[in-house]
């Protein structure tokens, strides 16, 4: 393997992550502009170059050999530098790139597509690719590079991540206006522990903050139906069928129109903070850059104004989130 560098080609890594992608040299080849034959000889080529095989073909499609697996992060680096340098050679030469991709959780959908068109006014020569995803789903795109920049409330913690907080994020407890809790002064949280509720999945962090809720106090979790979307959440305690815990920036709506109303709970708002983040040691292009100093800048007066004062006055005990500007794994 002495030769190596001579053997090997970016182009065939290229085509190699394709081929890992899609388990398949035709669609492989569909992606590139090329033609399966081509795929399929730059792939044997750069086997041979290996002295390893990189594929067994299954009928149509072809599976990782240990190889192949153990390739992938270095030939994902290898494109990623490349990509960065060009990057990198682009700004010195004065060229902007103007696209930002911008992931953000569904929670933040009531605010988040506002907060972009906010930028768009500002800065016309930049375009915006704007993706709407549950929480794992964000996590997932940052992680496969699929996105620039993400807008979420508890940064990850399996992925290391440079995260700056730019708005507070108060989290509430909700009922239908005519439960009888609504009329009591303070709920205390052992008498919550009784009720039914309204959960989201495991590892978002509304379901986080939900069970942290009760299990700091020692006190047992109350019956909970999962539902997939704060958007079914509402619509089952608007009718009635129990509690939730949801951010306050979910239900503004809702509440100015009194189909809802914040509990006055013990120990609620819970506050926390949303976060604008990148991978840690990612260079952002100066598109990037310019969207997340705009978020952090001028997010806090854009949420002031968007949102009005703090949705729900303290009560004794409220929980609250230091501020961070990074975290890791």
């Amino acid at each position: 393997m002495t030769d190596l560098f001579e053997k090997v080609t970016l182009r065939q890594l290229q085509i190699f992550l394709a081929a890992v992608e899609h388990r398949s040299f035709w669609r492989a080849a569909a992606q590139l502009e090329l033609t399966p034959p081509a795929v399929s000889m730059q792939m044997s080529r750069l086997s041979e170059a290996l002295g390893s095989p990189l594929f067994d073909k299954e009928g149509r499609t072809i599976q990782l050999t240990p190889t192949a697996i153990a390739l992938i992060p270095y030939a994902e680096r290898m494109t990623d530098a490349l990509r960065e340098a060009q990057g990198v050679i682009s700004a010195l030469q004065g060229k902007l790139n103007g696209l930002v991709r911008v992931a953000m959780v569904t929670t933040s959908r009531n605010f988040g597509p506002h907060l972009l068109q906010e930028f768009r006014r500002r800065h016309p020569e930049i375009h915006i690719e704007t993706t709407i995803a549950n929480r794992n789903g964000v996590i997932q795109r940052l992680e496969d590079h699929h996105i620039d920049v993400a807008l979420m409330g508890r940064p990850p913690q399996r992925i290391e991540v440079e995260a700056t907080p730019f708005a507070k994020h108060p989290y509430v407890l909700i009922s239908h206006p005519g439960n009888p809790l609504a009329k009591r002064k303070l709920i205390s949280r052992r008498e919550l522990a009784g009720q039914t509720f309204f959960v989201r999945e495991e590892g978002s962090g509304t379901r986080m903050l939900h069970e942290n809720y009760f299990l700091s106090e020692k006190l047992p979790l109350p019956s909970g139906t999962v539902m997939d979307s704060n958007e079914n959440i509402k619509q089952a305690v608007m009718a009635d069928m129990g509690l939730a815990f949801i951010s306050a920036h979910t239900v503004a709506l809702e509440r100015q129109a009194g189909k809802l109303v914040v509990l006055a709970a013990e120990g609620m708002p819970a506050m926390r903070e949303w976060f604008v983040l990148h991978l840690k040691g990612r260079r952002l292009s100066p598109a990037a850059q310019i969207f997340k100093a705009f978020v952090c800048e001028e997010g806090p007066s854009f949420m002031k104004q968007f949102f009005g004062e703090e949705p729900a006055r303290r009560l004794p005990g409220s929980q609250s989130a230091g501020r961070s500007t990074s975290r890791h794994s």
